[in-house]
């Protein structure tokens, strides 16, 4: 199976099945002398894991990370960062019946189309546990952007039809302080009363991820294949449950003029800025200096209760009852997931944008 390794020179290569005896990734190209502890990682683990709510799935797991290679007298040494969390309360056998037949929503049709064999026991590769591995290379990444005075915050913009109010939007803590991550009170409030109407049918729900990024530098992103945008588009689309990504207005540039989409430019504080921000800090693929923002349209959950219409592995046609632990909803588990993949692009890029001027270049390597 190819395609568990991305990035450039920030290099993360990702292990492992949700059933499987743990969960790991190999961090390359991270520079030496970070300061790093499993403390560091465990934090933003701790944000993802099961069981934290009634809105997660049931699954008990500590997620404790461990920390196996390329960290040495609490500092990354420079060579590959090897991490791996271990599965401990795995119940395979709540998947037995489904070994059979093709849950509605899920990878198990096209991964057995493509490899003639898969993994039944809660998705195997394709299970939303494999983003351990992406959340706790993140951390290293989203710490070492914030040494670098840049800051990548996600949360939750909307469940359903319920979305938060920017006017009550006044307090980044707000989101940690409900189970949705929405750092909106009322709109969490009337979110979880739809989340619970849903799992009173046997239902789930989806929603919008925002993620925004300040302090990023002007000149990140190449302008041609390797675009900023295209770029975090893959990255965030490669997250399971992801339908849709959308850079600053996204898909309402579409029916805009020109004339109000263009961001303006002017002179403040003798710097080149932007009045406004419909780009979301990105033009012609590199970044422009004003905050990055994007969107990341989250599907419900496909292991619902409710039967379902599905074939067998023998072409027959049958109903299908899922039991087990899953979550009524992806969402807010999801969050900490766009915040590490966003986190993992823009460090790779500027360790890549550094070798673009060949000034800057002479100029770190002959000063003394």
């Amino acid at each position: 199976m190819a395609g568990s390794v991305f990035g450039t020179i920030f290099k993360i290569s990702t292990w492992g099945e949700s059933h499987g005896k743990g969960i790991g990734v190999v961090v390359d190209g991270c520079p030496a002398g970070l300061a790093l502890c499993e403390d560091d990682i465990q934090v933003y683990l701790n944000r993802r894991k099961p069981g934290q709510s009634k809105f997660s799935t049931p699954r008990k797991e500590d997620d404790a990370v461990e920390i196996l290679s390329g960290v040495f007298e609490g500092k990354t040494t420079g060579t590959p960062i090897s991490m791996v969390v271990y599965n401990k309360t795995q119940r395979s056998g709540d998947y037995g019946e489904i070994a059979r037949c093709y849950r509605p929503g899920h990878a198990d049709y096209t991964f057995d189309e493509k490899y003639g064999f898969r993994d039944y026991r809660g998705g195997g590769r394709s299970s939303g546990r494999e983003t351990i591995a992406r959340v706790a290379a993140g951390a290293i990444a989203a710490k070492l952007l914030y040494q670098m005075g840049i800051e990548v915050y996600a949360y939750t913009e909307s469940i359903g039809d319920v979305k938060i109010d920017a006017a009550r939007f006044d307090d980044k803590e707000a989101r940690d302080t409900n189970p949705l991550n929405m750092p909106d009170a009322t709109a969490a409030e009337e979110a979880a009363k739809l989340v619970a109407e849903q799992m009173a049918n046997y239902d789930s729900v989806g929603g919008v991820i925002a993620c925004s990024v300040t302090g990023l530098p002007t000149g990140i992103g190449e302008p041609v294949f390797e675009k900023l945008d295209a770029n975090l588009s893959k990255a965030i689309f490669s997250i399971g449950a992801v339908k849709g990504v959308e850079i600053g207005d996204g898909f309402s540039a579409a029916t805009a003029f020109g004339s109000a989409n263009n961001d303006a430019f002017a002179m403040k504080n003798g710097k080149v800025t932007k009045l406004t921000n419909h780009a979301g800090g990105i033009l012609g693929g590199i970044s422009d200096g004003s905050d990055l923002f994007l969107r990341a349209a989250i599907k419900p959950t496909p292991s619902i209760f409710s039967e379902q219409q599905t074939v067998s592995r023998e072409h027959e046609d049958m109903m299908l009852q899922i039991k087990g632990r899953h979550d009524p909803i992806i969402v807010p588990r999801a969050v900490v997931v766009v915040e590490a993949m966003t986190a993992i692009v823009l460090l790779d890029m500027l360790l890549v944008g550094m070798s673009a001027r060949a000034d800057r270049v002479i100029e770190f390597y002959t000063k003394k």
